[in-house]
């Protein structure tokens, strides 16, 4: 039995802070309780915020909360990802749904910051919200707020405004830590009030810095990790802290740097996204060993992988998936991938597991690092339209177990077995000496093998090419003793008076099970696909996996009074299944597409959800249970052998609503910034001298790096007033520096002289974040200038760039320093002085914040928003053919009127001949929702997030489009598709999207 709150706490002794921690001072100290005190036994209930103290333990098999054993089965989202708080609950509930139980987290410094001792919480940046809606959706919280997350963010995660500061970043330089500070203290006045150590919410672990593999040999690192853990804790934090070891170095375990004399309190963890291509690593128990080795690196903490691949990201261009995006990733990691890699992890011990991504979303505006595009789906089991994908069965099936079957929280490697053709692994429970055996197909060939049992049978098993599956032996099947079965065990749980136990695997496969029965029971098939023969105290039952549904079979009587459901699915089926406690009890509800509550009321069953394809609804319940409401509306049922509550008639698929065809265009050409006489006198002098970027400033020139004048997001404009006689000009020299897919554009006089792009990142480019190149324009290759027009007195040189976004720190070394804009302006044939200004994007939104916005003429003027009176504007059909250098905007409204009740997902698409050289900034009702580069992509689908999204009402589009003038230009096909639709969903808000 579990040990009592009071027992745990004499075991592992009193502290400051209430919470006990194993694992002190280094790897190869004791823990503050031996393992075996935490026997095998029921995981904590779901978390709350309840009011109440709870303590948070570990050893080297798992965490201990309240005395009980929890794994942590973890995905990763990103709320700044998902720019509509209400859709946080609809992601969170079809995570919890689907079996995971921890929700992990960036907080984004550059997200909150738009300036130096400024932070917003509120509105689509409500951490506070978030952590309260995962705490009312029963998921704990791992935070994990930097300083640096990289996360392919800009600046990976550092606010614009600290490149253009003194110090360097990742280390002790003080200024860089008096900033580090404050976004602490900001951010963690929040968290500690949502921490699960007193009830005020479910945040269960802490993560400092992220992947920090810099200064680790010089005292700087460990002083600066020193800083941030004692910052941390001072600011009353008091969960276990962790950093996150990019890759396995053995970095940053216990008592590799000072805690200022607190022990035991913090754990080792490691990230790891192996390719599909390659076996699966062992990091751990079955691995190499050593600090090198992964969770061998420290031995007296749980295996901790705070992210694992659940996918990978995409760069412009799509050279990492043949310009197939994501929905290459998605199958190259697909639901094989899962089972090969995740049980791998579990045979070795890890189980802390976090699976990055989970739910991708979206680095809408100016958010996304340069190495990717708007789109972040991450080929992740949710996909950016909030879709559950088929890579969603091994989640749920391994996550419910880790729930429902304690054994797998507390497993020592045992004896070697041979399988062969296949890589086997063994474990055992130490005090239920239940078996695990996790065998892996790595080749491409399907294996048909045989297994020898630590029992001594022969079990006969085939394994797909490149899959894996496992099987138990010993597991307690309620009352009941499991012998084994193929197929794998996904919960074991009792409701009423009986105990239910399902077995997944793949569809058309053949499950037998084995039950020790020392007296022969009597056995019911339910459903016609199953057989079962009982023979020398044992009862052998087959099912045919997927090919009826869900196939059930009830064993009653014989050595125990309580009857035992078996239950038999496939992938498709086992999604369909959800468990859920009720302080009345558990329920287990089939049929749905997604199970988000279910609550008891006398004899009644409440239950909320969603409904995609035509289903029906099947409960098992506490003893009484009589009605059944789906989403407020009462279901017919009848009472069947098994004690469900089935109802009479399928539930109706979902509707998909019609979307209206996108018409009404209107169009203004803007950039007046490029005529001669355009008044810039209000735009900032470019005339500083000195620069904390890394970038060089040129021998004589200014500095014109758009940081240091305070525009750090999007598009900046220049305007160099040219004094002197340039009759005998040949050429402009414009150096500059971007990040990917950055371009520049340049008139003089207002006449083009041409443009200039970063090339498209191939396979030896794809990580490179910053891009540096000089576009030279011969004078007299504009059409216009002449000779006699250059030998005016004074020229105007007008410059837009693209900046794109600025590069991560991964190294630690200051990248995200590097300047972006002009660098250096030079002439040939011609020595002229030059005075320039700059200007970038006006004050940040105060709704959207300033990654909304950059410095083109349409942003200044307000053209993105909603309330812009347009009606002078040309009237213009799509698709064009326009030719020209420089930026237009079209403009255009739509209506939705999408069904109460219906969850519809909707995206924009943008379609064009591939040849043709434009880019277009979209904004919906003032949201920059993405950047389209029509000839590099492989984006062409951008999602339209309900909330920013009026379903209900009217809608406004604005595209704005930049030309380099090298082809003719669209936009081309631009319509909206429906991306998903479900029969439920979640209340949505609108967020606050003011116009002019």
């Amino acid at each position: 039995m579990a040990l009592s709150r009071r027992t745990f706490s004499a075991l592992a002794g009193s502290t400051a802070l209430g919470f006990a921690l194993g694992g002190s001072g280094g790897p190869g100290a004791p823990a503050a309780y031996a393992a075996r005190s935490v026997p095998t036994g029921p995981a904590p209930a779901a978390p709350r915020a309840d009011g109440r103290r709870h303590t948070i333990g570990y050893d080297q098999y798992s965490l201990v909360v309240d005395g009980r054993r929890l794994v942590v089965w973890s995905g990763e989202m990103h709320p700044f990802r998902l720019p509509s708080p209400s859709l946080w609950r609809d992601v969170l509930e079809k995570m919890r749904a689907h079996g995971y139980n921890t929700v992990s987290i960036y907080a984004a410094w550059n997200y909150h910051s738009p300036a130096p001792g400024t932070y917003d919480f509120t509105g689509v940046r409500d951490l506070d919200l978030f952590l309260r809606t995962a705490a009312e959706t029963g998921l704990y919280v791992i935070v994990r707020p930097g300083p640096y997350i990289n996360a392919e963010v800009d600046a990976g995660g550092f606010p614009g405004w600290l490149t253009a500061t003194a110090g360097a970043a990742r280390g002790t330089d003080p200024t860089y830590l008096g900033h580090v500070d404050q976004w602490l203290t900001a951010v963690n006045r929040i968290v500690r009030r949502h921490q699960h150590t007193d009830g005020g919410g479910t945040v269960l672990l802490y993560q400092i810095e992220n992947e920090y593999d810099g200064h680790v040999t010089d005292p700087s690192g460990p002083a600066y990790m020193s800083h941030l853990y004692k910052k941390v804790r001072a600011d009353g934090i008091d969960v276990p802290l962790f950093h996150n070891d990019k890759g396995r170095n053995g970095y940053w375990i216990p008592g590799s740097f000072d805690t200022g004399g607190e022990k035991g309190k913090w754990l080792y963890g490691f990230d790891g996204y192996p390719s599909p291509s390659q076996p699966p690593p062992d990091w751990g128990d079955f691995g190499i060993g050593g600090l090198r080795g992964g969770a061998t690196a420290s031995p007296r903490t749980p295996g901790f992988v705070p992210e694992y691949g659940g996918g990978w990201f995409d760069p412009w261009g799509g050279v990492e998936f043949g310009g197939k995006g994501y929905a290459e990733s998605r199958r190259t990691r697909d639901a094989a991938y899962e089972r090969r890699f995740y049980l791998t992890n579990l045979a070795n011990g890890l189980t802390l597991h976090n699976v990055y991504m989970t739910y991708g979303g979206t680095t809408w505006g100016w958010l996304p690092a340069p190495v990717v595009y708007t789109s972040y789906d991450y080929g992740a089991a949710i996909d950016e339209a909030r879709n559950v994908t088929t890579k969603i069965a091994p989640m749920h099936q391994l996550g419910h177990l880790l729930q429902r079957v304690p054994d797998f929280a507390k497993l020592d490697r045992a004896a070697d077995v041979h399988v062969a053709g296949l890589k086997a692994y063994h474990l055992t429970n130490p005090d239920t000496q239940a078996h695990v055996y996790v065998l892996r197909n790595d080749g491409a060939e399907e294996v048909t093998s045989t297994l020898r049992t630590a029992d001594g049978d022969d079990v006969d098993l085939t394994v797909a090419a490149h899959d894996a599956r496992l099987i138990t032996t010993g597991l307690s099947l309620g009352k009941r003793r499991l012998r084994y079965c193929t197929a794998q065990p996904m919960f074991v749980l009792t409701t009423g008076r009986q105990d239910i136990a399902l077995f997944t695997g793949r569809y058309g496969e053949m499950a037998h099970l084995v039950l020790e029965c020392p007296t022969e029971p009597f056995v019911q098939r339910l459903d016609a696909e199953a057989a079962w023969v009982y023979d020398q105290g044992v009862l052998h039952v087959t099912a045919p996996l997927g090919q009826g549904g869900l196939t059930r079979v009830l064993v009653q009587r014989g050595e125990s009074d309580t009857p035992l459901l078996l239950l038999f699915a496939d992938d498709a089926t086992s999604v369909r299944l959800f468990p859920y406690d009720t302080p009345s009890g558990t329920l287990l509800v089939y049929g749905p597409a997604l199970l988000r509550h279910a609550q008891l009321d006398g004899s009644a069953v409440h239950l909320t959800g969603d409904i995609v394809g035509t289903s029906g609804v099947e409960v098992w319940g506490p003893r009484g249970i009589s009605s059944v409401t789906w989403n407020g509306q009462p279901v017919p049922t009848r009472v069947t052998v098994s004690e469900s509550l089935v109802a009479l008639s399928e539930m109706p698929a979902a509707p998909r609503p019609a979307l209206p065809v996108l018409t009404g265009w209107r169009r203004r050409t803007e950039n007046p910034e490029a005529a001669a006489g355009f008044d810039d006198s209000a735009w900032r002098a470019a005339d500083r001298k000195t620069s904390f970027s890394t970038t060089a400033v040129p021998a004589g020139q200014p500095v014109l790096f758009a940081d240091d004048y305070g525009f750090h997001y999007g598009d900046v404009w220049y305007r160099g007033r040219v004094e002197g006689d340039l009759s005998d000009l040949e050429s402009v020299s414009l150096a500059y520096s971007t990040g990917t897919q950055g371009m520049l554009m340049a008139w003089l006089d207002g006449v083009p002289l041409g443009s200039h792009r970063m090339p498209v990142p191939d396979a030896k480019t794809v990580r490179k974040g910053s891009w540096a190149a000089t576009a030279e324009f011969t004078a007299f290759s504009a059409d216009g200038l002449r000779k006699k027009q250059l030998k005016k007195a004074g020229h105007v040189l007008s410059v837009l760039v693209r900046r794109m976004q600025h590069d991560m720190d991964g190294g630690s070394l200051d990248t995200h320093k590097v300047a972006r804009g002009l660098t250096a302006v030079s002439f040939k044939g011609a020595s002229p002085k030059v005075s320039w200004r700059i200007q970038g994007a006006v004050a940040p939104d105060p709704v959207r914040g300033p990654q909304n916005n950059g410095g083109l003429y349409g942003e200044r003027e307000g053209w993105h928003l909603p309330g812009l009176a347009d009606g002078g504007w040309e009237a213009v059909t799509l698709p064009r053919a326009d030719k020209g250098m420089g930026v237009t905007w079209y403009r255009t409204g739509f209506r939705l009127s999408v069904p109460g009740g219906v969850d519809a997902s909707v995206g924009l698409v943008l379609e064009d001949d591939a040849a043709r050289a434009y880019r277009v900034q979209i904004f919906l009702n003032g949201w920059n929702l993405g950047q389209y580069v029509n000839d590099v992509g492989p984006q062409h689908t951008f999602v339209l997030p309900n909330g920013i999204l009026r379903s209900r009402g009217s809608n406004t589009l604005a595209l704005a489009v930049l030309s380099d003038g090298t082809s003719e230009v669209g936009p081309g096909a631009v319509r909206l598709e429906l991306l998903g639709s479900a029969a439920g969903g979640v209340p949505v808000t609108s967020v606050d999207s003011p116009g002019r």
